[in-house]
């Protein structure tokens, strides 16, 4: 940890914008079956930067700016509030310390650049140490799909950190990476652990109950209620996507959590399969159009989980509610659960609610389920919810105490216990 004085901790929200309705556009892309429209620029605190020439009717649209002073150490609390874009961040002529990742201390990391996927937070360091003037924050997208050609903005945003008695008018740009630096995104996402001095440290579950084997890939549905039309994608089908070849969709009729909390049954089934229902080369390019297995079937499926067992799941990973996990490995090609093994850090491992895990990769999380409810497991990237690539997990009541007995017999909603760094949304 850097010791010094902090004298101001600022937000940098790197997000998306659209000359649209976004609800508008992602109803337009299902309706056709295909990708929704992509965004018209990114942002740093709502402005897109000098590198835009956009318009609104609806606000002024500038370039933020930060000034700061020399000599001070700055908190900077970076968001990806982008919708569909993991993204690399950089300071022109600064580097950066990072200390938390999605609000869990980390082992002090100095990098140049900070790589979030949609919903990560990074907060970091910043020491106002150069000669005063000027310098770009920027940031661009990392698009870390191989052997696919998808359309993705590519101008960078900016926002300006200027000096205090700066005269300099001509900010300094910072050197990003290439859009598809996957080692650059990797060395960074491998590089951080978690700060086991800190008071409130989780130690990682060493007994593992619960063990789960999970892909996660595109995939395709029949186009139109009929299954008769013909829409834009491969083979004439609509875009899906599926977690173990089960594309998710939400109950029209209850919530889920409604159902499980007053027992109705109907709602959702319990047989979210704990592996692929078929074994193949999960990382192999060249299988992508494969008929055979390209279609998923819809469904409202979650995997039950009984009070406080130790879940680990291999492979592909997204984002968790109701918990954080530890991140005990991560890696390229197809898991080897006997070599890769080796690779496990249960010592340090750092803690997180959400995790990017790029094409042909894989990652190892593990967990306590010790919240009870009903909770997603799904991607980040919005454009691909809706298309099905998620699922959730049930959670089963612990035993109560004589006091939570007592005063849930008047309660309407369940009652959350003992959340393990518990993360909601």
């Amino acid at each position: 940890m850097m010791l010094g004085e902090v004298p101001n901790n600022t937000k940098a929200p790197n997000g998306e914008w659209w000359n649209a309705n976004v609800i508008d556009v992602e109803n337009q892309g299902l309706a056709l079956g295909a990708a929704p429209n992509i965004s018209d620029a990114y942002t740093i605190n709502g402005q897109p930067g000098d590198l835009y020439s956009c318009k609104s009717k609806y606000v002024m649209l500038d370039t933020y700016k930060l000034t700061v002073v020399k000599g001070k150490t700055y908190m900077l609390q970076i968001i990806n509030a982008a919708l569909n874009n993991q993204m690399f961040f950089k300071i022109a002529n600064h580097t950066m310390e990072v200390v938390t990742i999605d609000a869990s201390y980390t082992r002090s990391y100095v990098t140049d650049v900070v790589v979030l996927a949609p919903s990560q937070t990074t907060d970091v360091l910043l020491v106002t140490n150069q000669t005063v003037g000027s310098h770009y924050i920027a940031a661009s997208p990392y698009i870390g799909v191989q052997g696919v050609t998808i359309s993705f903005v590519e101008t960078a945003t900016t926002s300006i950190l200027v000096y205090e008695g700066a005269t300099s008018a001509t900010p300094l740009m910072p050197d990003l990476p290439a859009f598809d630096d996957t080692p650059t995104a990797h060395k960074f996402y491998t590089n951080l652990t978690g700060l086991v001095s800190w008071p409130t440290w989780v130690s990682v579950p060493k007994e593992v109950e619960v063990e789960m084997f999970m892909t996660f890939g595109l995939s395709l549905a029949p186009c139109g209620s009929s299954g008769d039309d013909t829409c834009g994608c491969p083979f004439g089908q609509q875009f899906a996507a599926s977690l173990n070849n089960e594309s998710f969709e939400l109950p029209s009729r209850l919530s889920m959590l409604e159902a499980f909390f007053n027992k109705v049954g109907g709602i959702y089934t319990t047989d979210f399969p704990s592996k692929p229902p078929v074994e193949f080369n999960y990382t192999d390019p060249s299988i992508s159009s494969d008929e055979s297995l390209l279609f998923a079937p819809k469904s409202t499926k979650v995997k039950n989980l009984k009070y406080n067992s130790v879940v680990q799941i291999e492979n592909h990973p997204i984002h968790l509610h109701g918990f954080n996990f530890h991140v005990l490995a991560q890696g390229f090609g197809n898991y080897d659960p006997v070599n890769d093994l080796k690779k496990f850090n249960l010592f340090d491992p750092q803690i997180r609610n959400t995790i990017a895990v790029p094409t042909g990769g894989w990652a190892i999380i593990r967990f306590k389920a010790n919240n009870p409810g009903i909770w997603m497991a799904h991607c980040h990237l919005d454009v691909h919810l809706p298309w099905g690539l998620g699922m959730a997990f049930e959670v089963e009541n612990g035993a109560y105490t004589a006091f939570e007995a007592a005063s849930t017999t008047s309660r309407s909603t369940p009652m959350l216990r003992n959340c393990f760094l518990c993360h909601s949304n």
